[in-house]
């Protein structure tokens, strides 16, 4: 089996590093993803959902410590929320940079989450880069629970699908999402 997991992420990441996007299980639900410093792949991805590139996508980091790239200046409260979370936390921080431009709201924000989901992890350590991560399923459509849930479509659209976790049924939970601001402001949105 770990041949079978280093050969499905090594295969995933080639795909992501010539521009492609991939169908993965992540810490939550099953998403669509691709190299966050990618500006086409990011396009793709909107593309493949039918979704406004003005609605922002989060992405995923293997590690606290590469996270300062992706930012110009990490609001202390964030490294604390990281800390003490026992579930996934998305957190949305100002100033970011270093990833496509597509991915960084109007007034500078994006959301990254550190993941410690074993696949989604492999993934973000093996690119040395966030990976993108967005639910499964075209914009404004219910979210796929899991694999079996993800239509046609969608699996038509991507360039690799993962074929690892694709058996599991259960209903995992979304995570939390709180907007982390200079000084100290902490907006928690769900």
């Amino acid at each position: 089996m770990q041949d079978v997991k280093r050969e499905a992420i090594q295969k995933a990441v080639e795909v992501m590093n010539q521009g492609g996007v991939i169908l993965y299980p992540t810490d939550t639900v099953w998403g669509l993803g691709c190299d966050a410093t990618n500006s086409e792949a990011v396009k793709k991805i909107y593309q493949i959902k039918r979704r406004a590139d003005s609605k922002a996508m989060l992405c995923l980091c293997d590690a606290i410590g590469r996270v300062d790239y992706y930012f110009e200046n990490v609001p202390e409260i964030a490294w604390d929320l990281w800390e003490v979370a026992d579930k996934p936390l998305t957190l949305i921080l100002p100033r970011a940079r270093n990833v496509a431009p597509e991915l960084v709201a109007a007034d500078g924000t994006m959301g990254m989450r550190i993941t410690h989901e074993e696949v989604s992890n492999a993934l973000c350590a093996r690119l040395k880069r966030p990976v993108v991560s967005t639910s499964a399923n075209i914009s404004g459509e219910p979210t796929a629970r899991c694999f079996a849930d993800i239509s046609d479509e969608i699996k038509n659209a991507v360039d690799y699908i993962v074929p690892l976790r694709q058996n599991e049924t259960h209903n995992p939970a979304p995570s939390g999402i709180i907007m982390v601001g200079d000084g100290g402001l902490v907006k928690v949105i769900r």
